[in-house]
């Protein structure tokens, strides 16, 4: 018996998320349905990240036993052959049989993308959050800065989680702004000052909480309008009280960029 690593990409726009549900058709439950038919045996994996419907991965990781004699590198090869254009096996490996990709030791890289612009981009749409009021970076960045580190999250968590802990890590948060023209006159616009953009909120850290990149994506949004200063986060990270946080930013802009196990 040999235990597999999967490390998976996938566009999250027709889904209900990676774990299977019964209110429509899971990352999780395509991968089984397709593994199975591939090797002839019943293949069950465990994912690590429970990525949320709508949600985006470029490297989400999961694990599955097999007899297969297929060498463990050509499974991706094997896979992506029948696997729909929206989710690709981007490598596969055999691990030791200890391996479990949820309760290993390793860090998770997120990132939230923005649209920062006075209308909204047909071909960025799936994958950006937008908001058409104009964001101060620098002040969503200062606000950022409380964040690294550990810290007690649970204002930056929604109910329904089932971890024991809120304490959690973050090793770092780099907010950058890409310019859509970067050689327009921002002064011949009709709002002066303001340079349509994608502003990415890349996040790394050891673990998060249900939706805390989400709320704290739409918590420095509101820190980029002016709604919130940016000392606010602080004190709402120091509060330990969901209620002083933004809602939720939208799950079509998070992408799990990564999953790095530390052994």
């Amino acid at each position: 018996m040999k235990r597999i690593k999967l490390t998976i990409a996938y566009d999250g726009t027709n889904y209900v998320g990676w774990q299977i549900q019964k209110n429509g058709i899971a990352i999780e439950q395509v991968i089984n349905e397709h593994l199975s038919k591939l090797l002839g045996e019943d293949i069950k994996v465990t994912g690590c990240s429970r990525t949320d419907s709508g949600v985006h991965a470029k490297g989400n990781v999961a694990a599955f036993e097999t007899n297969t004699r297929i060498a463990p590198e050509k499974i991706s090869y094997a896979l992506n052959q029948s696997l729909p254009e929206d989710i690709k096996i981007v490598k596969s490996e055999e691990v030791d049989s200890s391996f479990h990709p949820r309760y290993a030791d390793c860090i998770k890289t997120y990132e939230y993308s923005i649209l920062n612009c006075r209308y909204n981009l047909p071909t960025v749409r799936l994958y950006t959050d937008y908001v058409y009021y104009m964001l101060d970076v620098e002040k969503m960045r200062q606000g950022a800065e409380c964040l690294v580190g550990e810290h007690d999250f649970v204002a930056f968590s929604s109910a329904g989680g089932h971890q024991k802990s809120t304490i959690r890590t973050i090793h770092s948060i780099d907010i950058t702004q890409e310019l859509l023209n970067p050689d327009a006159d921002p002064e011949e616009d009709a709002a002066p000052g303001f340079r349509p953009s994608i502003i990415r909120i890349r996040i790394s850290g050891n673990g998060f909480l249900y939706n805390m990149v989400r709320i704290i994506a739409g918590t420095l949004e509101k820190v980029g309008m002016g709604i919130f200063p940016p000392e606010h986060v602080k004190e709402i990270l120091e509060s330990r009280d969901r209620a002083l946080s933004a809602p939720k930013a939208s799950a079509r802009g998070l992408t799990l960029v990564s999953i790095d196990y530390l052994n």
